[in-house]
């Protein structure tokens, strides 16, 4: 266990500024000694109890609040934790902070340290800890739902699962080894039932795979690029459907030069709406460089809107699979200029056409992401998991014959499905997780 567990850690859990109620979350073995310095005595174990909480040097009363005192190992962290409901006010909480600061044995928390003791003690595995920052993270409904799901441990409990499976196979493998000068070994039957069993559990982890990335798109976002030659209108609809002024617009083609994102929400959907350089041919090579980087965003993108503005003809760009052809400014055009009725008529400036693009873009992300109850969230599950399933496939398919060379790849498939959970490289994945995590979890 790492060092910085032996001492206890503190960190306000509520927000910083003024509030009616500040919170600070203690956790560690000097959790009880504290609580008696500060506040007499230790109070009856998850009761909230009224405390004149004082300067242990000098006795001054910091504050009048409650204290609950939580005792391991049936706590968030496993240890013994408390819990010290402040006024809110910033002289208050920094007078309390400072004296916990100079109690012995007590140091400040650093990002994510209260989730990090929560899963070195068994408390919460790797992928809960992942949702507990997804829920932090979550800006919409549907990003919420996933990070509690991702909490509550369905991820952990499958991956659990499917382990549980391989070391069985492992196990089995292994013991034919061992077993294998007995003579009573039906080496055959075993290689058969073997290879069937990879071949199923495989597949179970193959399925969860093949879930179009939703996990991982939900907590992104469902990205939309605009884009379309210049003076097409693209930063004039950004700023339209975004509610602000998040785009310069200007009269002047190639304003635009590198892509300029927005996040929303729509209907509990995750969306970032992405306008980007003008498609055009040009010498200039600041302006070059902005169009590559655009087509790279519409390769990459979840949809492209492709903008042209009304009477002009169809785009100049192809509209793609995964794309949807807007035309703007259709104030300037009336039925009798020539205009088209291609696509998603709009005026940003007067919001004609708007609700049925919002309304479009919507259907296009619950298309995508709506309803998902996809396991996988982040890449390195389906790296792992990916991972697990080739070296089951080479079992299931026989491409190892020797059968010391199966049982490394049972060993290797165990070994990535155990990085999932934490089971493997735990402490290096928590570092990584809860970089820049806030501090009060």
């Amino acid at each position: 266990m790492p060092s910085s567990h032996v001492s206890t850690i503190f960190a306000p859990a509520s927000g910083f500024g003024r509030a009616a109620v500040s919170v600070i979350r203690i956790s560690g073995p000097s959790c009880t000694s504290l609580l008696k310095a500060i506040g007499g005595t230790v109070p009856e174990p998850r009761r909230l109890s009224l405390r004149a909480l004082r300067d242990p040097e000098t006795r001054e009363v910091l504050d009048r609040g409650l204290v609950v005192f939580m005792p391991a190992p049936a706590t968030f962290t496993g240890e013994d934790m408390a819990e010290l409901h402040l006024h809110g006010g910033v002289a208050v909480r920094h007078a309390v902070l400072g004296v916990l600061g100079r109690f012995p044995g007590c140091q400040a928390a650093g990002p994510g340290d209260f989730s990090r003791r929560a899963a070195f003690n068994g408390r919460l595995d790797l992928t809960q800890a992942e949702g507990i920052a997804d829920l932090v993270d979550a800006e919409t409904e549907a990003q919420r739902r996933q990070a509690l799901r991702q909490l509550d441990g369905a991820l952990g409990r499958q991956v659990e699962a499917w382990r549980s499976t391989a070391i069985d196979l492992y196990a089995r493998t292994e013991a034919a080894l061992d077993f294998a000068d007995e003579g009573d070994v039906d080496e055959e039957g075993l290689e058969a039932g073997l290879a069937q069993d990879a071949r199923a559990l495989a597949d179970s982890i193959r399925a969860a795979l093949g879930d179009g990335r939703r996990g991982e798109r939900l907590r992104e976002g469902f990205f939309v690029v605009l884009a379309g030659p210049p003076n097409a209108g693209k930063s004039t609809l950004l700023n339209a459907l975004a509610g602000r002024e998040a785009a310069i617009v200007s009269a002047i083609p190639g304003t635009t030069r590198d892509a300029i994102e927005v996040r929303c929400d729509l209907g509990g959907l995750p969306v970032v709406l992405v306008d980007t350089a003008g498609l055009r041919e040009t010498d200039d090579p600041v302006e070059s460089e902005g169009i590559r980087r655009t087509r790279r965003r519409m390769e990459d993108a979840d949809l492209v809107l492709h903008l042209s503005p009304a009477g002009e003809g169809v785009a100049s760009e192809p509209v793609s699979a995964r794309g949807l052809a807007v035309r703007t400014k259709i104030d300037l055009t009336d039925s009798r200029s020539g205009g088209d009725s291609a696509g998603i008529g709009v005026c940003a400036l007067s919001g004609a056409g708007l609700d049925a693009l919002l309304e479009a873009i919507r259907a296009a992300a619950e298309r995508s992401l709506g309803g998902s109850d996809a396991l996988i969230t982040r890449e390195r599950h389906r790296t792992a998991l990916t991972e697990a399933c080739a070296h089951l496939d080479r079992v299931a398919g026989g491409a190892v014959a020797a059968p010391e060379l199966v049982a490394e790849d049972l060993r290797l498939a165990v070994r990535a499905l155990g990085t999932v959970v934490g089971h493997v490289g735990v402490e290096e994945m928590l570092d990584r997780l809860f970089a820049g995590f806030c501090i009060g979890k």
